[in-house]
């Protein structure tokens, strides 16, 4: 098996340039998540960035912030976790068949932004 150097810097360009693409389809893709039964909705886009959180005021009681707060994390926090999930999915379509073995061992993409 010989290595053409030409043919990877080629396979190379074309990585950046899906990349490039699915990062933009990613920041259009929203993900939504709810706690509380529904009380706290996070909505964030495929990016890892907030579009809202919309809450039920029948869960806010001015005696009692820290229940709000803590849904308030849960829910941001499942939602970028739904983010994340779905980034790393297209992430993985992309290096798909560009690499045998269907990526970079060890390579985590989410160090360059994505």
């Amino acid at each position: 098996m010989s290595f053409n150097m030409a043919d990877m810097f080629g396979k190379v360009q074309e990585m950046q340039r899906k990349m490039e693409e699915t990062k933009q389809q990613l920041g259009e893709l929203e993900v939504s998540a709810e706690v509380g039964g529904g009380m706290v909705r996070v909505t964030a886009t495929g990016n890892r960035e907030l579009r809202s959180i919309k809450i039920d005021k029948d869960v806010i009681d001015p005696s009692d912030p820290e229940m709000l707060e803590d849904l308030i994390v849960a829910g941001v926090n499942k939602a970028l976790a739904e983010a994340d999930q779905v980034g790393k999915e297209k992430m993985a379509e992309i290096t798909k068949g560009m690499i045998p073995g269907g990526g970079i061992p060890g390579m985590d993409l989410s160090k360059f932004g994505l």
